[in-house]
């Protein structure tokens, strides 16, 4: 009834079955007269069919993002690990060993940033405290 009262007609039926102006009533004798559209009996069902078949469709869409996003979620999780474990970088390193060995491996890094850290640890900071 709610579709029916807020089509353009029902509302019509309405207001000309209140018989009011001021203050708008409708009566159950009022609402028996109302004359109301339905599809047949044939078209209804049609359109449970369909709407039914939609919800499956939706219920099928539903389950391949939650498939979908299991999988991304394991993906990263993979990607991760390989990346802690080296894997991803393995070919490059075997084609760049200069870029990191000697001056350029990891320890030769971490000696410098510590020898950085020492020399400007003793300096004052430039900063003002608010």
């Amino acid at each position: 009834m709610k579709l029916i009262f807020n089509d353009i007609s029902g509302q019509q039926q309405l207001v000309s079955a209140s018989g009011a102006t001021a203050q708008q009533a409708i009566y159950i004798r009022d609402v028996k007269e109302f004359s109301f559209k339905l599809v047949s009996l044939h078209e209804q069902h049609e359109i449970v069919r369909r709407v039914e078949q939609l919800f499956t469709y939706a219920d099928t869409i539903d389950k391949q993002v939650n498939s979908a996003l299991t999988r991304v979620n394991n993906l990263t999780q993979s990607i991760l690990a390989k990346a802690f474990r080296g894997e991803l970088t393995a070919q490059w390193r075997a084609e760049n060993p200069s870029l990191i060995s000697g001056e350029n491996s990891a320890t030769a890094m971490l000696e410098r940033i510590k020898a950085e850290r020492a020399t400007s640890s003793g300096k004052k900071s430039s900063r003002k405290k608010a």
